[in-house]
């Protein structure tokens, strides 16, 4: 009886699992591909339909019947020296050429990067649900678009599901979107692979089914002996040992005639217990502070620490288990994949206790307990260099302060969330970024860090003013992502920021923002992307020199005539609480040209750093339509793309300026990509970035040392955005 209601999700997967346990040998697996080694798109001949049905335009070409002349693979008998091009057409080519696809890859693709989407099905959901992916292969270099983790110190952020070492996919961490594909290389960005994540369709966490299995009632220090007992590894060679699980924790219902001493039995009965709701649900983002239920060890808050231990050490039972060195790689990520969310969440807790914490001594009660925390010195490091970087205004006091507690062995008593940044128990996904801030505003002795204490990741979109000396803002706020050209972007945090004068000396300010009128990505317009950003066009048999040109911007005409003159906050009554920060609209007033403008951050729209390309720069397909403008013509710029279905927002004006000024609108072409031009100082991709925000539309951000014109109008038409904003980092940039 019991059996039977085990079977069926777990019953084909386990009889898979069970025939590679024991023979200690790991199967031979077709070898991985990385993204920027793999995923090049096939092409379509013409004849051939398009894969998948798109209502977005795709580049056009003209009839190839209606020209003249041969292609030629080699033209004029020279070969091609891929040599960056300074002319179109380079020199021993005709303009009247028409290439042959070898040929025109050569000249036109060589070291473009190509963007392949992906849709992949949600594991236990309805064809309703979908999570999308992008992947991106062609540049020749090692870059990408994604920041190091190591320098952003967002290693914490993330957890591959199997595996060590960095995931090669986006789909193989634990969080979604993948925060491993997340953070963009530039301050205030993303990457194209956390665009498009944006857009997937995930369910609703759902309580699982009781199944009725109950663990036994075991004391704390029974709990506390086999966590340090684990630590040495799982006796899995050894079937008695394991039957030990049910003689500690479990019960086994078929003891008499058939006991589980099967490796694949006892993971099943460990996620049916695990999967009981009156375990803590660290899906929850809640409940991923996880070290909330342990910082108190007083009496009455033993039962909560008493269930987080058990909790913990059915996990890591678990977690050993599937991770056994019996079992194929194969089988350990099926399984995986097999795993509900909430158990998933419970093993990534037990990696990070078998990762960073050590059981040095236990006892009866919760205070008896003594732990070890091997990252406590690495995170203490890290949030030295984290206020240095910040420019922490009560810096001196701040680091002496965690220097003595750090030889008091006094760190983790200080809060809660210091508690989880200094032992590395830190699930991924938005809780790191609070975490190391609330650590350094709990560690600093200044007083008025008291005003700064709800800083939650709950409520992401936020900031605060301290000392009236900065402002500093999560990567996730409108303000962070618009202001951060003038900051560091470190730990998820944008700062130091220019201060403000409609916020306390030191105070919390809650941002409101609307979603971005431009806020559709289609699973179609993903499985097209790379048909609609080719290099080439359409596929064809011959490619015409004439139907290409080579885009090289001014980058010596210079605006200097931009700065940002105030950080403006409009506090908003209906929407404040008795208790808690207050909510504020946002907005930033430029001088322009010695007037002054204002742009209000009203829509939450998303930066996306482009792949860098090598080679360049590139030819760009005649189909691939743009406009360019300086950065200080923007203001004058309105309803850009036409994005109906929202409300529009109000044209920006100046403020007590006589210069006219006459709105420029566009045609009709819903599809045009507007590329600003903010090269120069700082600010003026400020003023982009806030123009974007003020309109609603989110934007590819290239740095023109790193990605051509060329390559960032094809990102844009892959990404379905409408603006590019063209930078270039000066030398001195670098802070």
């Amino acid at each position: 009886m019991a059996e039977s209601k085990k079977k069926g999700l777990w019953s084909g997967l386990m009889r898979r699992l069970s025939t590679t346990q024991g023979s200690g040998k790991l199967e031979k697996l077709p070898p991985l591909r990385r993204a920027s080694s793999g995923d090049v798109p096939l092409r379509r001949r013409r004849d051939e339909g398009p894969d998948v049905p798109t209502s977005r335009r795709r580049p056009r070409r003209p009839d190839p019947r209606d020209s003249k002349g041969k292609g030629k693979e080699q033209s004029n008998g020279h070969r091609y020296d891929p040599v960056p091009l300074d002319r179109w057409p380079p020199s021993s080519v005709s303009s009247e050429e028409e290439l042959t696809l070898g040929h025109a890859m050569e000249l036109i693709s060589r070291g473009v990067p190509a963007h392949k989407g992906h849709k992949r099905p949600v594991p236990h959901a309805s064809d309703h649900y979908y999570a999308l992916y992008t992947t991106t292969a062609g540049n020749h270099g090692d870059e990408s678009d994604t920041v190091n983790q190591h320098n952003a110190m967002t290693q914490l952020t993330t957890l591959r599901l199997q595996g060590s070492g960095p995931p090669n996919y986006p789909w193989e961490t634990l969080e979604q979107p993948s925060l491993a594909f997340g953070y963009g290389a530039r301050p205030g960005t993303i990457t194209l692979n956390y665009w498009a994540g944006l857009f997937s369709a995930l369910p609703p966490v759902i309580n699982l089914r009781d199944p009725g299995i109950a663990p036994r009632d075991v004391d704390l220090a029974h709990i506390f002996r086999r966590l340090q007992d684990l630590e040495g590894g799982l006796e899995d060679d050894n079937e008695e040992l394991l039957y030990r699980l049910y003689k500690r924790f479990l019960r086994d219902p078929d003891k008499v005639f058939s006991p589980h001493k099967t490796m694949e039995r006892q993971i099943t009965d460990l996620v049916m217990c695990l999967s009981s709701p009156d375990w803590i649900d660290f899906s929850n983002p809640k409940n991923q502070v996880v070290t909330k239920f342990i910082y108190d060890t007083s009496p009455e808050n033993q039962q909560q620490y008493h269930k987080f231990f058990y909790q913990l050490v059915l996990s890591l039972e678990l977690e050993l288990r599937i991770n056994s060195r019996l079992h194929t790689d194969w089988a350990k990520e099926r399984l995986m994949e097999q795993i509900p969310p909430k158990i998933q969440w419970n093993l990534a807790l037990a990696r990070r206790w078998k990762d960073f914490v050590r059981v040095e001594y236990y006892g009866e009660t919760p205070d008896s307990i003594r732990l070890r925390y091997r990252l406590r010195k690495r995170q203490v490091k890290m949030l030295k260099r984290f206020a240095q970087m910040m420019k922490w205004p009560n810096l001196a006091e701040t680091l002496d302060e965690l220097k003595q507690r750090d030889a008091e062995g006094a760190l983790l008593p200080v809060s809660s969330h210091a508690m989880a940044f200094f032992s590395g128990l830190v699930l991924p996904g938005p809780t790191f970024p609070f975490l190391i801030m609330n650590s350094l505003i709990d560690i600093d002795p200044d007083k008025a860090t008291d005003n700064l204490a709800l800083l939650t990741h709950l409520h992401p979109h936020c900031g605060f003013q301290y000392r009236n000396s900065y402002t500093y803002w999560t990567s996730n706020c409108i303000v962070g992502k618009v202001l951060a050209p003038t900051c560091l972007e470190v730990a998820g945090w944008v700062g130091p920021a220019r201060p403000t004068i409609d916020l306390g000396r030191s105070q919390i300010a809650r941002i409101r923002s609307r979603k971005p009128r431009q806020h559709i990505l289609t699973p179609e317009d993903v499985t097209s992307m790379s048909d609609r950003s080719d290099p080439l066009g359409p596929p064809s048999k011959v490619y015409p020199v004439k139907d290409y040109e080579l885009l090289t911007p001014d980058t010596d005409d210079i605006i200097d005539t931009i700065r940002i003159e105030q950080l403006n906050f409009r506090a908003l009554p209906d929407k404040q609480q008795s208790v808690g920060p207050k909510w504020y609209d946002a907005s930033i007033q430029f001088a322009i040209d010695a007037v002054s403008w204002p742009l209000h951050l009203t829509y939450d729209v998303s930066f996306i750093n482009a792949w860098p390309c090598s080679d360049g720069p590139h030819p760009l397909f005649f189909d691939y339509v743009y406009t360019t403008r300086k950065v200080d013509e923007v203001v004058n710029i309105i309803d850009w793309g036409r994005p109906s279905g929202r409300d529009r927002s109000a044209p920006s004006t100046p403020v007590g300026g006589s210069k006219p000024t006459q709105a420029i609108v566009e045609g009709d072409d819903t599809e045009r990509v507007l590329v600003i031009e903010a090269f120069g100082n700082s600010d003026n991709e400020v003023l982009a970035r806030a123009w974007c925000s003020h309109w609603g539309l989110s934007a590819i951000v290239a740095d023109i040392g790193k990605t051509c014109m060329a390559c960032a109008i094809r990102e844009a038409y892959a990404a379905t955005l409408t603006v590019v904003i063209l930078v270039e980092d000066q030398p001195d940039d670098a802070e």
